[in-house]
């Protein structure tokens, strides 16, 4: 065979294997498409969506996603995790169907719906490319929050340093470099905690600390035994001494965001401003889908759109107008209205935070008893 014609059939045969390849690609894209549309027109003819979340995801559907599918009519009932899952229960129990997506953190979902085999798989209704597209997302994966990886999508990663908030007057953050160094004998006297053996976000700080390799159950015990730390039930309370000056640090602070918008000398450390890292977990933001759902193809829809680029960027605009507390796990997104404190940086050393680690909590905060009655602070 002579070179020419080897070459020549060489190119033919590279030609055709590029022709099929693009012909096999646009094949496919048109069939996700068509499943799209046949979706959406199932979604209409249901005309009906019923979500379950925290109120944050509100103007999301109400104002965006309602505006983009005016044919399917969106019915929304927020309130907070405990709330919305003894309703959800109380309506299995007398046969009532209501529901057909939960939107909202990541306690309920693991600990009352996963434990009463009350959800179908998310994977099922994920259909947009851009949404299956594991790339596009933190770690290169799909995160969820269940030991089968399938009913409990995880959406959000937001980073936290221990949830731990200082007076800015009186503090230079930069000479605090480890979370061991406010063990100094400088800030002995001078932290407050919420009560820490109540749940709330100061369990997730918690968490961190207990299984954080570099800190573990030492680190727990001195905090709480070795700092004179004194302990307060008012978050207003706990705010008022930290900005007050008459404590330099607080653990466990609520609307911290709040406060440093309205002058008071306060911040919080910064995801990568401390050597063994910051917590990551999902604070706001999981997807899980019910099983009898009543209306699947709206739900379908919502889901994909929420996930999408689109949906994603929507909420992270909406949640900028209540400080941007929280990060999104798409990473082919935006993240200039993530709060800096909130948002991940690459590069830093992150934790996240198995949902399942919860069950350790009462081992946490039986160390945490002893150590607080070995300094005289037991109850």
């Amino acid at each position: 065979m002579s070179k020419p014609f080897a070459f020549f059939r060489a190119l033919v045969l590279c030609s055709a294997v590029t022709s099929f390849e693009i012909s096999r690609a646009a094949e496919s894209k048109l069939a996700w498409q068509v499943e799209w549309e046949k979706t959406v027109k199932a979604a209409e003819e249901e005309g009906a969506l019923v979500l379950y979340m925290t109120q944050a995801f509100e103007p999301v559907f109400r104002e965006v996603f309602q505006k983009k599918f005016p044919k399917i009519k969106v019915t929304l009932v927020t309130g907070r995790g405990p709330d919305l899952s003894q309703r959800v229960m109380s309506e299995r129990r007398a046969e009532k169907f209501a529901v057909d997506l939960y939107v909202s953190g990541n306690i309920s979902p693991l600990t009352v719906f996963h434990k009463a085999k009350i959800l179908e798989p998310v994977k099922h209704l994920l259909l947009l490319p851009e949404v299956l597209d594991t790339s596009a997302w933190y770690e290169g994966k799909h995160h969820y929050d269940d030991p089968e990886n399938r009913f409990i999508f995880v959406f959000e990663g937001t980073p936290r340093s221990g949830e731990i908030t200082y007076n800015t007057k009186l503090v230079n953050p930069a000479e605090i470099k480890s979370y061991w160094d406010l063990l100094s004998p400088k800030w002995k006297g001078k932290i407050v905690s919420v009560d820490p053996l109540v749940s709330g976000p100061i369990s997730a700080a918690h968490i961190f600390f207990y299984k954080h390799p570099e800190l573990g159950a030492e680190f727990l015990r001195r905090f709480h035994g070795d700092t004179d730390i004194a302990i307060v039930r008012s978050n207003e309370q706990m705010l008022d001494w930290l900005s007050a000056g008459k404590y330099v640090f607080g653990i466990g602070a609520r609307d911290v965001d709040n406060a440093m918008m309205q002058g008071l000398p306060l911040n919080q450390f910064l995801p990568a401003s401390l050597k063994e890292g910051s917590s990551v977990t999902a604070y706001n933001g999981t997807l899980s889908y019910f099983n009898r759902a009543p209306h699947p193809n709206a739900a379908k829809v919502a889901a994909n759109w929420l996930l999408s680029r689109e949906g994603q960027a929507a909420w992270l605009d909406s949640n900028q107008k209540t400080g941007g507390l929280y990060d999104s796990l798409r990473e082919d997104i935006s993240k200039e209205k993530v709060s800096e404190r909130a948002r991940r940086v690459k590069g830093a050393k992150f934790l996240w935070l198995n949902p399942e680690w919860i069950a350790e909590l009462d081992t946490i905060r039986d160390i945490i008893k002893k150590a607080l009655a070995s300094a005289g602070k037991g109850k």
